[in-house]
């Protein structure tokens, strides 16, 4: 499978109404090169594409609907002159992606090309652009820097580490005691692995989530069992003790079999897929299910079922 970013039905009508402009733009252009520039597998690509088929433009014609083709892998659109003008950013776009341009040159990253990439972002914007410049974007690079600086002692002198560490999936700061074991950089980010004794496991820490750190005299203490984790697939890797999950996914939620790793991916027929996978913690899954809304049912096993029913009655009746 090919891994993608998750997709909302508003995410992907805008990804639907930029395709168009792009591929007319372009005259033709291949499949590959298309999914790869949204940032999405053919397969997606070809789902947005059939959907497209639907579209109806009301102007200047009561009925004028979009003429395509993607036969031998390359896209040729025509009929599109109402959608051929490439989208133009909202205010809250424009301002979401300029703050996040410039957290992004706070850290350092990017250079001038990032620089002039920024400028000319303002420059198109206009108006749209002005409120990001009334948002100050500071990244606390001195704390993380010194969180760096009192692990690599640690790991150094070989000295046990007690962190204030918080955990989004349960929104919750912990305080426990850590045996460094190594520091490693995953998908960008920062990490500690060490024998957490909370856990009585091997953990990863992200530095950015350490609220605080203390290197204690006590010397670290690596249990021989340990292993570190094999983190070049990326963090999560299914165990078989993990709670197996039957999800059934309609087409606008067919995007979680891409984004998750999953034992078996099922055909169910009317662009409906069943998937199962494999989770420690089923809290995630039922917040997915609530994101999923009709797009997706959780089948399996029936209690985790049962419990998503029950967060869907208590988040409607919020609004009685």
């Amino acid at each position: 499978m090919t891994g993608t970013s998750p997709a909302t039905g508003s995410a992907r009508l805008q990804r639907l109404l930029a395709l168009v402009p792009y591929v007319v733009s372009r005259k033709a252009v291949g499949l590959a090169e298309t999914a790869a520039a949204f940032g999405i597998s053919e397969r997606e690509l070809v789902d947005d594409l059939n959907l497209l088929w639907c579209v109806e433009l009301r102007a200047p014609d009561p009925y004028c609907p979009i003429d395509l083709s993607y036969e031998g892998g390359e896209i040729v659109v025509s009929q599109a002159e109402q959608m051929d003008r490439p989208l133009r950013l909202a205010v809250d776009e424009a301002s979401a992606l300029l703050v996040a341009l410039r957290m992004l040159a706070e850290v350092g990253a990017g250079g001038d090309a990032l620089s002039r990439t920024i400028a000319k972002l303002e420059a198109a914007a206009g108006e749209a652009g002005v409120p990001s410049a009334q948002v100050a974007v500071q990244v606390d690079k001195i704390a993380q820097q010194a969180v760096l600086t009192q692990l690599q002692d640690a790991l150094a002198r070989a000295r046990l580490v007690h962190l204030s560490y918080y955990v989004p999936g349960r929104d919750e700061t912990t305080e426990r005691d850590v045996d460094p074991m190594r520091l490693l950089v995953v998908e960008g980010r920062t990490y500690l692995e060490g024998w957490c004794r909370l856990a009585e496991a091997v953990r990863l820490f992200r530095l950015d989530r350490v609220l605080g750190l203390q290197v204690r005299d006590e010397p670290a203490s690596v249990p021989a069992e340990a292993e570190p984790k094999d983190v070049d697939q990326g963090l999560y890797r299914p165990a078989p003790e993990d709670l197996q999950v039957e999800i059934e996914l309609a087409p606008l939620g067919r995007w979680v079999a891409e984004y998750y790793p999953c034992e078996t991916i099922t055909e169910l027929g009317d662009g409906w897929l069943r998937v199962k996978l494999r989770t420690p913690d089923s809290r995630w899954v039922r917040r997915l299910a609530l994101r999923l809304g009709e797009n997706g049912r959780v089948v399996a096993p029936a209690d985790l079922a049962a419990q998503v029913r029950d967060d869907a009655g208590a988040a409607l009746a919020q609004y009685d």
